[in-house]
């Protein structure tokens, strides 16, 4: 076999190898961006659930203080009626007893509709935090997968097999945080959020 014959060889097979590692790499970048895709329209319906449950909770805690005001102007009330009360002579005082009797009511409605605002705000709560949770997942597994792209983008250009290896690993990572986010999965790097946070 002539030198020539040799290098061409060995030409053809680099090239064939080129090609594998380039069409790997494309086949990858693309199932990754219809991965990223997906758990972008469902991260989006996160936060817009998010948006709404964090409306809500201002909105219930809103109506807690009005509520909380409106039982202290009864309960003031109450206190001064039974106070003008007190000086008024006996054919005076059925009217104050009425009175006194319908602001007392209202107050124990508004401390009932107060309870009820306050537990709505709570559970408001519960709704963003787990919801927020979710939306860790999917901010984590962008991250990891923008990084994995990267990194085959710096793959196709070297021609490193070895370098398509260390792409695969953010690649998993990413990709298991997508499904954790999809699947509704408790998996949650604390440690690794709040340092991204």
């Amino acid at each position: 076999m002539e030198p020539l014959d040799i290098v061409d060889t060995q030409n053809d097979t680099a090239q064939s190898n080129n090609r594998k590692l380039n069409a790997t790499v494309a086949i990858t970048v693309a199932l990754l961006a219809t991965f990223i895709g997906i758990c972008k329209v469902k991260d989006d319906n996160i936060n817009q659930s998010m948006q709404q449950a964090q409306a809500n909770r201002v909105d219930h805690w809103a109506f807690y203080q009005a509520r909380n005001v409106r039982e202290e102007v009864a309960k003031s009330t109450v206190l001064q009626l039974k106070l003008a009360a007190a000086g008024r002579p006996a054919a005076e005082q059925p009217a104050y007893q009425e009175a006194i009797k319908q602001y007392e009511t209202l107050a124990q409605e508004q401390a009932h509709k107060k309870a009820e605002a306050k537990a709505d705000a709570e559970n408001d709560q519960k709704v963003y935090d787990a919801a927020n949770f979710k939306d860790d997942q999917f901010d984590l597994s962008d991250a990891l997968l923008a990084i994995a792209i990267s990194l085959f983008a710096i793959t196709a250009l070297t021609q490193l097999w070895a370098l398509y290896a260390v792409a695969l690993v953010p690649t998993a990572l990413g990709v298991l945080m997508g499904l954790a986010g999809l699947a509704g999965w408790a998996i949650h790097p604390n440690a690794l959020i709040a340092l991204l946070s």
